[in-house]
């Protein structure tokens, strides 16, 4: 029998699957033939520490060591370096002061960025606590904790239809029986919940879209900071010897498999072509990924209140990989009942509880 049948096989059902496969029989179900096929593969793959409202904050605290020290550590310093022309001086100091960020002179900004076009950047701050995730081997290193605690994790198993018996009996290509269902399926959340005959969330999942280009200028990129537009307008960072930008847009779509939206692509880039001297001559590649919010813009973690054999691992938004070793931690301990270490506050901020008044 099967203690927890996962459904999602991306950031957030690999790491809840790890955390509970500490505690009974794990099953991952992921309907696509790759784990992490869809948000999670598209994913900025960006840690820092002050990025989301408090209930993220407080995850990103609690992540931090594991995400440092783990399995030799999944982080590299990269930085953040927020840019803003003369008229955004409003914009540009909520910025700073959300993010903790230092004014920095912007002869130094240039210095640091030397695309950065001396007669646009009028404000410039910088943090040093943002750093890269290595989000490929955090997903496999979940994976392998599931298997080597006995677990199974299933592709191409798309579900098609959910009861409960005295178990839950999921249909995806073969039967699965759990004793509990717990809903990490990104996107589709709320179509699971309907299948299971649970009320939905009310997720909205939101467009992103990046557009890869060869490195400007033809400069060594590998040390830049990410770059940040006021308003997160847009933001550009390195990527594997290449340069990544993407609008920043926050579109609400259906459930799907993302793609970008040239025009929206567009505009995004000339953004961030107004703050650089190098224009965008060429664009490899180009992709989008969806950023899943309900309401409050925060994580929904735990069981339904409704039935508690019904966990829900939803609503990362853009915060998934930075929050994933707290997040996965307190499912784990609301599921079997273990104390958090996380504040009473934060811990309802976070139940799906609160989604239900």
């Amino acid at each position: 029998m099967i203690d927890f049948l996962i459904i999602g096989g991306g950031i957030a059902g690999l790491s809840a699957g790890a955390r509970l496969s500490q505690h009974g029989r794990v099953t991952l179900i992921e309907a696509e033939d790759a784990l992490g096929y869809h948000t999670s593969g598209r994913s900025a793959a960006m840690f820092e520490e002050s990025y989301g409202p408090p209930s993220v904050v407080a995850l990103n605290k609690v992540s931090a060591a594991y995400l440092r020290d783990q399995n030799g550590g999944y982080l590299t310093p990269r930085g953040i370096l927020l840019v803003g022309r003369k008229d955004q001086r409003p914009g540009f100091e909520h910025d700073t002061a959300m993010l903790n960020m230092q004014v920095l002179p912007t002869e130094e900004a240039l210095a640091r960025v030397p695309i950065l076009d001396a007669n646009k950047v009028a404000h410039a701050a910088i943090s040093t606590s943002a750093f890269d995730i290595d989000t490929d081997r955090l997903m496999q290193d979940f994976a392998r904790i599931i298997r080597t605690n006995g677990g199974e994790i299933v592709t191409k198993a798309r579900v098609t239809s959910i009861r409960k018996d005295s178990n839950w009996v999921v249909n995806a290509g073969q039967v699965f029986e759990a004793r509990n269902l717990v809903n990490a399926a990104g996107a589709w959340v709320d179509e699971i919940a309907v299948m299971a005959g649970i009320a939905p969330i009310g997720i909205t999942p939101k467009r992103r879209s990046m557009a890869r280009l060869p490195a400007p200028g033809g400069h060594d990129v590998s040390d830049w900071p990410m770059l940040f537009g006021v308003g997160e307008a847009w933001y550009a960072k390195p990527d594997a010897g290449k340069w990544i930008v993407s609008p920043s847009e926050a579109d609400p779509v259906p459930p799907q498999d993302a793609y970008a939206d040239d025009m929206v692509l567009a505009e995004g880039l000339a953004r961030y072509e107004e703050m650089v001297t190098e224009p965008v001559t060429r664009v490899e590649t180009n992709w989008a990924g969806l950023r899943s919010f309900v309401s409050d813009g925060t994580l929904v973690l735990g069981p339904d209140p409704t039935d508690p054999t019904f966990i829900w691992s939803a609503g990362q938004g853009g915060y998934g990989f930075q929050t994933s070793p707290a997040a996965s931690q307190l499912v784990a301990d609301l599921t079997t009942g273990a104390t958090s270490e996380l504040d009473t506050e934060t811990i309802a901020a976070l139940r799906p509880e609160r989604l239900r008044r």
